[in-house]
């Protein structure tokens, strides 16, 4: 059986788009050129941001959404993946207008952290303020019986400067240990294992800055792609 083809709805943003390709690139068991698999990768930066249009002041990004994920399945895509959490707000709209699969990043980070900790109860989340106000993570997680925590309000201001940040290029140790502060706060409310719920992050923060599991939502995401594309049976859901 042919492998599918995979379209990546990125550009939210460039970094991330690129963090998921090289993962897809490293995950692939490939000798040659042709082992690989044909990626449709639509960077559409020009998509707007998405935090404002959910916190209630910004333009609503579906009608770009949308058409990004036409453009893929209209491009060969066999199913889509998006390489940006707060963008899954609007999952819903996304995969109604295609009659492809959309994976959803949160179910599979759900299913990823009961494999790292298989007696997980309580998840950290570093994300957008959008992501965490939109309760995405929370309810993903929730349906396996894991509490989700997230940072205070000091915190969680650090977390989007350090997100914005990297899209503007910014990616110093600084940044890394103010990450790392806030985690160890998440750590202090019980969490066992930090999930990174911004795919930009994964530039800033690495598995050896904490003690317990980090899951990069970028990496979790690639692997599930990889899976889908080579047939092989998805262990969680994309709706």
């Amino acid at each position: 059986m042919a492998d599918k083809v995979i379209g990546v709805l990125g550009g939210m943003g460039p970094w991330a788009t690129l963090d998921l390709f090289e993962k897809i690139l490293r995950l692939t068991p490939a000798q040659v050129d042709q082992d690989h698999f044909r990626l449709v990768i639509d960077n559409n930066p020009k998509i707007p941001d998405r935090s404002p249009a959910i916190l209630g002041d910004g333009e609503d990004p579906t009608p770009a959404l949308v058409a990004t994920a036409k453009n893929l399945q209209q491009a060969g895509a066999d199913f889509l993946v998006i390489p940006c959490n707060t963008a899954h707000f609007f999952y819903e709209r996304i995969a109604a207008a295609v009659s492809i699969p959309v994976l959803h990043i949160m179910d599979e980070v759900a299913t990823a952290a009961r494999e790292a900790v298989p007696d997980v109860r309580v998840l950290g989340v570093l994300a957008t303020e959008a992501t965490m106000a939109s309760g995405l993570y929370q309810r993903a997680c929730g349906r396996g019986g894991i509490e989700v925590v997230g940072p205070d309000p000091a915190g969680q201001r650090v977390v989007n400067r350090a997100i914005y940040g990297v899209k503007a290029g910014q990616m110093g140790p600084e940044v890394t240990q103010g990450l790392v502060r806030v985690a160890t706060h998440l750590l202090a409310q019980g969490a066992q294992a930090v999930v990174l719920g911004c795919t930009e992050l994964p530039y800033v923060m690495k598995p050896h800055d904490l003690q317990v599991p980090l899951l990069d939502s970028n990496l979790v995401l690639a692997r599930a792609a990889v899976r889908l594309a080579t047939g092989t049976p998805q262990h969680a859901s994309t709706r």
